[in-house]
Order: C-alpha cells, then sequence, then structure tokens
C-alpha cells in the first residue's frame, strides 16, 4: 500500500476540558499517515494526481481551529472523517500529541485508524 505520510504537524488551538484551557491556545502535533496511490503521480510526475501534503495540512489546521474542542480524541476523528470526504483516501492513520498535558509525562496521544468502508457503514 502506497501512503503520504506528514509528520509534526504543529495545531495551535484552544482544546482542553478544564475553565483555564477554553481561554488559551495549546499546542497539538498531528502525525498522518493517509492511503493513496502513487503509481500514476509518479508514472506521470503530473501534480495533479498526488496528494498534497501542503492543502491537506492547511485543511486539517483550519478544521481544528475552526471552534474550541474538548477532547483530542474529538480532533482524531475530525481530522480522520475529514480525510476520508474530503480528500477521498481510502484509508488513514491519526495520531493527536498533546504536548505538555501531563506534567510528568513528555505528551500525551491518540492514535485511531479509519477507512472508507467503515466511514460509509456509519
Amino acid at each position: 500500500m502506497d501512503k503520504v505520510l506528514i509528520r509534526g504537524l504543529e495545531i495551535n488551538t484552544v482544546i482542553g476540558v478544564y475553565d483555564w484551557e477554553k481561554t488559551i491556545e495549546q499546542r497539538l502535533l498531528v502525525d498522518l499517515d493517509m492511503a493513496w496511490d502513487n503509481r500514476q503521480a509518479a508514472a506521470t510526475d503530473d501534480y495533479q494526481y498526488a496528494l498534497c501534503y501542503e492543502t491537506v495540512s492547511n485543511r486539517v489546521i483550519e478544521k481544528i481551529t475552526e471552534k474550541p474542542i474538548e477532547l483530542i480524541e474529538t480532533v482524531a476523528e475530525m481530522i480522520a472523517t475529514t480525510l476520508l470526504e474530503e480528500f477521498n483516501v481510502s484509508w488513514v492513520k491519526v495520531v493527536v500529541n498533546k504536548p505538555g498535558a501531563v506534567k510528568q509525562a513528555q505528551s500525551v496521544a491518540v492514535e485511531i485508524e479509519r477507512s472508507q468502508s467503515a466511514s460509509q457503514a456509519s
């Protein structure tokens, strides 16, 4: 399976369940693995057949900063749904890290995997 990967996408947004978190922006780091058939793009060297990682990154940032969100689980689901529905990827793995959420840990994170067949069943 071919994949397009984005690592360490930084998103500054209002995220958290505590009142003090709802008044500040915090940093999330997002890793994406997206199934994408790269053969036609590679064979033709034509951008129109590629999954544009800049467009994907900008859309993910836009989606997650639209409004405050409480849970990183919600962030992960929103990203997966956006990629499956708007970019027509067949499968995606999303990891959302929230550095500094727990004082004793470098970061906390959630990881999900979703596919077209699973999203169409919902």
